[in-house]
């Protein structure tokens, strides 16, 4: 009896729920028509999406109560409401989730009141009826049972009422995919402007500035050579260590490029000897990725830098003195893992790297994810769509 009245208890605080939903229905008309009259007169067209957007909110509370109450949760599917006003309010108005969530809102009004009007008096006579009978003839509750299933009913009217159809889910699916893409193309375009005036600056400051010093040696040590050839060979050799220490300023910015250590040894070899190069002690381990045919070089210039850009804060930030990289080929999917046992708390905003690679990765249609509690430690995750 105990348990049969706390389930009763509880279908009515779920039915309440509804009621108060209803009375806001009722209040909402009133802003509805409100929002109407507005955007009538077009000067006021802005209040549109931000009243579908508290009508979204309505309406994902009611999924929730539902989801909680049935123990599935109630999908939902929206067209995302971005850019301007005029493209905000036509999104709106073109959603079938819109039109789909004011239906549940008139129809919800009516049935969120009347369930509970119908549960309250079941429960008080449930509460006599039922106490009675199960005190004398021992027997389970006949009335209260009802409550539980008006809440079941509650759940199933407002399931069919909420949930979008296939299509609807199809397009919002497609339209979410489209605005992320567009925040990965912008920041790709962002990483490649970077990279680019990492290259300009590299070569401006190092390799131009050394052949320029060049040049002038080379100048000198011709005029210098028939008046004075120990002066002359003193200035070719300057000119021999310039020329010199200019090809390693250009090495090193085409390994800033597409390292050439990818293109002799491989990925797996690449990473090898960033984990021997690093200053801690790295395990590589790789599942499949030497098997079959390589990734392409973005895929595997991109897994290498974050590769390198883990290890080289694991060294700088973590404390740790040991790490972990895997390697693992699934399907069309090259997945690295780094893992050091670090103290932990990295920070993407603190300037470690971390928003450069996400960039890196998003560029190619992947995805990262960083672990890092505070006490450690640090696993970097990452995912990067491959046609092996």
């Amino acid at each position: 009896m105990k348990e049969t009245i706390r389930r009763t208890a509880l279908a009515l605080l779920q039915l309440a729920k509804g009621a108060g939903l209803a009375l806001v229905s009722y209040l909402f008309l009133a802003l509805i028509l409100f929002t109407a009259f507005v955007t009538a007169l077009v000067v006021g067209a802005a209040v549109l999406p931000e009243t579908v957007q508290l009508l979204r909110r309505t309406a994902g509370f009611k999924r929730r109560v539902v989801g909680r109450w049935t123990g599935e949760p109630v999908p939902e599917a929206y067209l995302p409401l971005t850019g301007g006003v005029r493209e905000r309010v036509s999104t709106a108005l073109k959603d079938p989730g819109t039109w789909r969530d004011l239906r549940w809102l008139g129809v919800h009004f009516v049935y969120g009141w009347l369930l509970l009007y119908v549960a309250l008096p079941l429960f008080v006579i449930g509460l006599i009826v039922d106490g009675v009978w199960c005190g004398l003839a021992r027997r389970k509750a006949v009335v209260l049972p009802l409550v539980p299933r008006l809440a079941d009913l509650d759940a199933v009217w407002s399931r069919a009422l909420l949930t979008p159809s296939p299509d609807a889910r199809r397009s919002a699916a497609l339209a979410e995919r489209v605005e992320e893409l567009t925040v990965t193309r912008a920041g790709a375009v962002a990483a490649h402007g970077a990279e680019l005036r990492r290259i300009e600056r590299d070569l401006h400051d190092g390799t131009q500035a050394r052949l320029v010093s060049l040049s002038m040696r080379v100048g000198l040590a011709r005029r210098a050579y028939d008046k004075d050839p120990e002066a002359a060979k003193k200035l070719l050799a300057d000119a021999q260590d310039q020329a010199e220490e200019a090809l390693t300023e250009l090495r090193h910015v085409v390994r800033g490029i597409h390292p050439p250590i990818l293109t002799d040894r491989g990925l797996v070899g690449a990473v090898r000897a960033l984990a021997a190069g690093s200053g801690l002690e790295v395990a590589v381990r790789e599942d499949g990725v030497e098997e079959g045919p390589r990734a392409p070089a973005a895929v595997e210039a991109a897994a290498y830098f974050v590769v390198a850009e883990a290890l080289t804060n694991a060294a700088k930030h973590s404390g740790a003195e040991r790490a972990c990289v895997e390697l693992a080929r699934v399907e069309r999917v090259l997945r690295i893992a780094v893992r050091d046992e670090g103290r932990g708390g990295a920070d993407e905003g603190a300037g470690s790297g971390l928003l450069g690679m996400r960039r890196r990765v998003a560029a190619l249609d992947g995805k990262v994810e960083v672990t890092s509690p505070v006490g450690g430690p640090t696993v970097i995750e990452v995912e990067l769509p491959c046609a092996w």
